[in-house]
C-alpha cells in the first residue's frame, strides 16, 4: 500500500505535524524489550510517522530514554511530545520536570509539552511555566491531556491560556464521547485533539463487524480503527507498538478508502454519543 502520504495537521503555532504518529506508553519497562522498542520507533520514523509521544510518567522516565535512543542522530526529523505529571506542574516544578525530561531524551527542546492531567496546582502557574519554557526555547508549544470541557473552558480564561496547542484524550471507536462536544469545540478553535489508545489497547479488535469490514478491504481491524480516527479533521492519532512490522501496518492505515456505507455500519456497531458524557480516561 503506502502510496498515500500521511496527512498533516497544523498546530496553532504554525507547526505542521503528521496526523499519524507513535505512542510509547509501557515502553521502557522491560530492559529486554529495549532494542525492539527502539527498532519499532525508528521504523516508524522511516515511514513518516515522525511525531513521537511520550511522558515522564511512562516507566518513570524509562520511555523517554527509549525515545532518546531512537531519535539519536535524527532529532531534526522528529516532532517530540512529552508530558509533565500534575503534581510536578507548579511554576517551578514544571520547569524542573522539563529539564529532567530533556536530559532523558538527550535533546535541548521538546516540540510540544503537555500537562498530563488536571491536578491541584493552579492552571495559571502551569501556564506561566509553559510560557517561560517557550521563551527560553526549551519547548516549542504547550498543551494539555485528559482535559474535559469545563477544564478547557477554564484554561482559556487564564493569562496566555489561549496558547494551548492540543488536548490529548482517550478516543477510539469504542470511546466516542468526545464527539458530542469536545471535538467540534476544538475544531472550531483549531486546537488539535490527540487520540491516545486508538485501538483500545487491542480490546476492540475482536469485534465481528470490525473484522468483517477489515476483511472486505484486505486490511486488519487495527488499520480500520486507525482509519476511523484519521477521517476526523484535527485529530492526531498515536498508536503504540513495539513491533516494527506492526508500525508498518499502522502506517498503511492512511491508504484505506472506506465507503460511506461501511462507515455507517461501523456507526451502528460503535454508536456515536447521543448526549454529553464525562471524559473517559485510561
Amino acid at each position: 500500500m503506502r502510496d498515500d502520504a500521511i496527512p498533516t495537521i497544523q498546530l496553532p503555532n504554525g507547526a505542521e505535524v503528521p496526523a499519524l504518529g507513535q505512542g510509547t506508553w509501557n515502553m521502557g519497562e522491560n530492559p529486554t524489550e529495549a532494542k525492539r522498542e527502539i527498532a519499532s520507533l525508528r521504523t516508524g520514523l522511516d515511514l513518516g510517522m515522525t511525531l513521537i509521544d511520550t511522558a515522564e510518567m511512562y516507566a518513570e522516565g524509562g520511555a523517554e530514554k527509549i525515545v532518546g535512543e531512537a531519535i539519536q542522530g535524527r532529532r531534526d526529523e522528529v516532532f517530540l511530545v512529552s508530558k509533565v505529571y500534575p503534581w510536578n506542574a507548579s511554576r517551578k516544578g514544571t520547569i524542573e520536570a522539563c529539564e529532567r525530561s530533556l536530559s532523558r531524551l538527550g535533546t535541548d527542546r521538546i516540540d510540544l509539552y503537555l500537562l498530563h492531567w488536571r491536578g491541584d496546582h493552579r492552571l495559571a502557574d502551569t501556564v506561566e511555566a509553559f510560557e517561560a519554557l517557550k521563551t527560553s526555547g526549551k519547548i516549542g508549544a504547550w498543551g494539555v491531556s485528559n482535559f474535559d470541557m469545563d477544564d478547557m473552558e477554564e484554561l482559556l480564561t487564564v493569562p496566555a491560556g489561549r496558547n494551548v496547542a492540543a488536548n490529548q484524550v482517550l478516543y477510539n471507536l469504542s470511546r466516542r464521547g468526545v464527539e458530542y462536544e469536545m471535538l467540534p469545540w476544538c475544531q472550531e478553535r483549531q486546537i488539535p485533539l490527540m487520540a491516545y489508545s486508538p485501538i483500545e489497547q487491542g480490546r476492540i479488535l475482536h469485534h465481528p463487524e470490525l473484522i468483517r469490514i477489515a476483511k472486505a478491504y484486505q486490511a486488519t481491524p487495527a488499520q480500520v480503527a486507525l482509519a476511523f480516527l484519521l477521517e476526523r479533521d484535527g485529530v492526531i492519532v498515536i498508536p503504540k507498538t513495539s513491533s516494527a512490522a506492526r508500525a508498518a501496518e499502522n502506517r498503511d492505515a492512511v491508504s484505506l478508502d472506506i465507503t460511506d456505507e461501511d462507515w455507517a455500519v461501523l456507526d451502528a456497531a460503535f454508536p456515536p454519543p447521543a448526549r454529553k458524557r464525562p471524559l473517559e480516561m485510561l
